[in-house]
């Protein structure tokens, strides 16, 4: 942690330099880089429309909820509208009575359009069915109360007769009325038996005169065909093992569901997993969408720590009738960085959302939602400010109007002015990270006295000092890979001051959320307060740019994370696992030019002997060659792992160049991907050779 500590020490008194571009996964070279968002999306759905794309997903008890979003070529996404503005079904979305939503809501939307109306449909858990419709994605959007509990379904409209199908394990069919008012009595049927190895999230399709479900489970992702309906249903596995390399992270233990919310005094357990083990990480809880061409592509979620589920895209393959995640070759498996979708007019990169906020504009953000409901006369943009009137609360998760963002990986700052003069006597309000545990920074007032609070509930400390001013900035840090963050203050807004030690971040399910931004204010004393005045709320995400993660025209030795030794253009014409690494040590036979060949994709020269990184044969060891004469065979697309590390994904073989670490092999290319801790010998840390 010491170290860890040190780090975020430097890299928040350099954030003045940061660029403030914000995570595409547009490379903008013709090829894309997963994950699609890099803070939270969970439980996607996507549909097309012509030459349009919507997607949305699963937001919890955050409000507005359902977010809709829209695409061209399945890669830039822009948020349009939120389905879902508040919740009315039960005071545990209030934050009121004793009672909260925390994880609960919405889970699981399904997304549809059916003669010119759009439908999402999602279950609020514990209180039944909703239908959203619209003529326009942009909203507005009308809530249908079906009232029934049905939980990860999916909808298709065959003959204007809408089916949806739902279950866990077991998978069952039912026949909704077309004007939305409830069921067809009798319509429900299982369709596919327990026992059929599949589990959750489903996704309904029908394609060329066959009915498509697709559906997650154990950390795969199954589907379900048949030429009838209601079945009978075969299975396979359509996408299996796909980390892309991410480990599992820091967890908190105890703390599920249905477990009453924890105190700011409860002492909680947080654990190190096992780097090793899948766990839920692999892609999973997805679907498939055709683009106009007839090209197919798949969606699913992945855990990412505690940054939380993120959206994933994916080449699919049809094979023998099943469309499989992945490409020729190697089917099952995705890569991280490909070739954008194929549509007519690509759009340029762009992030999905509005995320810094100068409260200006009379609207908040697009990237802004309320932690539960929110109480809209406690709350007002005025002046370039928003402000938060106090209420009372037990303690930071029991306040209500706090304002949330997701936490944007792998890095990024919130950073917040404050303006806490018109508190009153126990108010207090700051920057909080979200979570449970949850940490935050902010101003108590104390009788006639401002005093600056920091409060970390897995390490039950509180620090204290005092203000000379109420007027004060915060910045919260997060490196969202390593699960760790840092809060700090500055008087001025320029030169900020760490407070406290570094945070752990987990993730937990409780609020199956990843860490969130927050903006808080409330009462400690059991009463109705003054209100805080934030100003200039700026996200600031240092790794969101792409133009050092290429090193196009640069020459690098590549050394490989399995076993620290560099890639070695050996004499004998083969890549070999060569001398172990050492900083500073520069090799002409372990050094290689990376050359630009379009569209993302590259080519390596040895330095030593100029010859070009060829795969011959079916990519086995002796067939990754070092020949004179530079091919199609010599081609590669630079996977992108960040934080300098890469694989490299032969177009020859479909797969990678890897080796294993324990035989002393040389390198083929024919390795299907990387686990989890990326020490199986296809990832590469690379360094530039000046």
């Amino acid at each position: 942690m010491k170290r860890l500590f040190t780090l975020i020490i430097g890299c928040i008194l350099a954030i003045p330099t940061l660029n403030a571009q914000s995570w595409s996964a547009d490379n903008g070279n013709g090829t894309y880089t997963n994950p699609l968002f890099y803070d939270e999306f969970s439980d996607p759905d996507i549909i097309r429309v012509g030459n349009d794309f919507y997607m949305t997903g699963t937001t919890m008890h955050s409000v507005p909820g359902l977010p809709v979003l829209h695409s061209k070529d399945l890669v830039n996404w822009q948020v349009v509208s939120y389905a879902l503005t508040r919740f009315n079904l039960g005071k545990e979305f209030d934050l009121t009575d004793g009672r909260e939503a925390y994880g609960q809501g919405i889970w699981a939307p399904c997304i549809r359009y059916h003669k010119g109306t759009f439908y999402v449909f999602s279950n609020i858990n514990k209180h039944g069915l909703q239908v959203f419709t619209a003529t326009n994605a942009a909203g507005p959007w009308k809530q249908h109360n079906l009232g029934r509990n049905i939980y990860d379904l999916s909808v298709l409209f065959e003959n204007n007769k809408p089916y949806i199908v739902f279950g866990v394990g077991e998978i069952k069919m039912i026949e909704m009325k077309p004007d939305l008012s409830g069921f067809i009595v009798n319509s429900e049927k299982v369709v596919i038996p327990e026992g059929n190895a599949l589990g959750e999230g489903n996704h309904f399709y029908k394609i060329n005169g066959k009915y498509y479900i697709t559906n997650a489970d154990a950390g795969r992702l199954q589907c379900a065909r048949a030429t009838n309906i209601y079945g009978p249903y075969e299975t396979t596995v359509i996408s299996a093992k796909e980390t892309m390399g991410t480990a599992l992270g820091w967890f908190t233990k105890d703390v599920w569901l249905d477990t009453p919310l924890p105190s700011d005094t409860d002492k909680l357990t947080i654990v190190k997993q096992n780097d090793r083990v899948f766990g839920s990480v692999p892609m999973h809880q997805g679907g498939i969408v055709d683009l106009p061409n007839g090209d197919w592509w798949g969606f699913s979620m992945m855990d990412f720590r505690s940054v939380g589920r993120t959206t994933f895209l994916s080449p699919v393959t049809w094979k023998n009738g099943w469309p499989f995640f992945g490409i020729e070759g190697n089917l099952g498996r995705s890569p991280r960085t490909w070739f954008k979708p194929k549509v007519s007019i690509p759009e340029k990169p762009h992030p999905p959302y509005q995320r810094s906020d100068d409260f200006k504009s009379g609207k908040l953000a697009s990237a802004w939602q309320w932690n539960h409901n929110p109480v809209d006369s406690k709350w007002q943009l005025k002046a370039g400010s928003l402000q938060l009137n106090t209420m009372p609360a037990k303690d930071f998760l029991w306040a209500r109007n706090t304002l949330t963002q997701r936490g944007i990986g792998p890095e990024s700052y919130a950073t917040v002015q404050l303006n806490a003069k018109n508190l009153k006597d126990g108010d207090v309000a700051g920057l909080g990270l979200m979570n449970i545990p949850f940490a935050w920074v902010g101003v108590l007032r104390d009788g006639n006295r401002y005093m600056l609070r920091m409060f970390d509930q897995y390490k039950q400390q509180t620090i204290d000092k005092p203000l000379n001013s109420p007027l004060v900035h915060f910045r919260a840090f997060g490196n969202f890979d390593d699960d760790i963050a840092q809060l700090s203050y500055s008087a001025d807004g320029n030169d900020f001051e760490n407070i406290g030690d570094s945070i752990r971040l987990p993730y937990q399910l409780k609020t199956f959320q990843g860490t969130r931004f927050a903006l808080f204010a409330y009462n400690t004393k059991g009463q109705d307060g003054g209100y805080a005045a934030f100003s200039r709320f700026t996200v600031t995400e240092p790794m969101a740019g792409r133009t050092n993660n290429l090193p196009i025209g640069k020459t690098i030795m590549l050394t490989n994370r399995a076993n620290n030794r560099m890639v070695w253009a050996n004499p004998h014409g083969m890549l070999c696992p060569g001398q172990t690494y050492k900083p500073g040590k520069k090799i002409e036979a372990c050094s290689f030019k990376v050359l630009d060949r379009g569209n993302g994709k590259v080519a390596l020269q040895a330095v030593k002997g100029n010859c070009f990184v060829t795969v011959t044969g079916l990519g086995l060891a002796a067939d990754v060659r070092l020949l004179p004469q530079e091919s199609e065979a010599s081609l590669f697309v630079w996977q992108d792992m960040l934080r300098g590390q890469c694989m490299l994904l032969s177009l020859k073989t479909n797969r990678f160049v890897g080796l294993d670490p324990n035989t002393g092999e040389v390198y083929s290319a024919d390795w299907p991907g990387t686990l989890p801790g990326r020490k199986d010998g296809t990832v590469f840390m690379w360094q530039q050779v000046n």
